[in-house]
């Protein structure tokens, strides 16, 4: 059953970000240019309406970059279009809007990863990076892919206040976990969720396909440099 509803899901924002892209964002482009050519028109013999028509069109440009940035967030092809280290990048920043404290990203990729275990790890990063946002109280949020004893591993890690994973289990995992799950499932990949009270969470997804040459630049810390040794 949750198998159906998340491809529902994903196919219906797939849906909805071609409909943002395609057809909301190239209504609002032509109806920037129509103010274009207004403004020109009335430039010296009504400078008041002219200098209206600059502020709508400045209110409309940042609507549209709203409309591309929202449909470039549905897009579940987001990794395959863009790569993972640029997508994890966007995805951090829009979390950054919201969070008070501080989000870290280092994406160090010796190994090509396929589409399929590129996309799963952005979407556990999604789903992480969000529950512990809303719920870790932690001032720190670290997202971290890099490779460990011949795999490639995603790390999303905070330093709030935790849970007993086991309690959580017992009492039916939420659908954040559910997600996560489900998405690593989908790859292969191994899943593992640590945490206790007081001590912070880790979400740890581990990719152990054999390694591959990459022609993708190393990431870069955010924030900081990266760590020597």
């Amino acid at each position: 059953m949750i198998v159906t509803l998340i491809n529902a899901q994903e196919q219906e924002w797939g849906r909805v970000a071609r409909v943002l892209h395609d057809e909301v964002g190239q209504v609002l482009s032509a109806v920037g240019l129509q103010l274009d050519v207004l403004r020109m028109d009335l430039k010296e013999r009504c400078p008041e309406i002219e200098a209206r028509t600059v502020e709508i069109q400045h209110l409309l440009e940042r609507t549209i970059e709203q409309v591309r940035e929202l449909s470039y967030e549905l897009n579940p092809a987001v990794v395959e279009k863009a790569g993972l280290q640029f997508a994890l990048e966007r995805l951090i920043g829009r979390y950054r809007k919201r969070y008070s404290g501080t989000l870290r990203l280092m994406v160090d990729l010796a190994e090509y990863l396929p589409s399929q275990v590129a996309s799963a790890f952005y979407k556990i990063a999604d789903q992480a990076i969000a529950n512990a946002v809303e719920h870790s109280q932690s001032p720190l949020i670290e997202v971290i892919v890099k490779p460990s004893q011949n795999r490639t591993v995603l790390e999303v890690r905070d330093q709030g206040v935790g849970f007993v994973v086991g309690r959580v289990k017992d009492r039916g995992p939420g659908l954040g976990l559910l997600l996560m799950e489900y998405h690593a499932s989908q790859a292969s990949l191994e899943l593992e969720v640590t945490s206790a009270p007081g001590e912070g969470t880790i979400v740890r997804a581990a990719y152990p396909g054999e390694a591959h040459c990459t022609k993708e630049e190393p990431g870069r810390l955010e924030g900081q440099r990266r760590p020597s040794g």
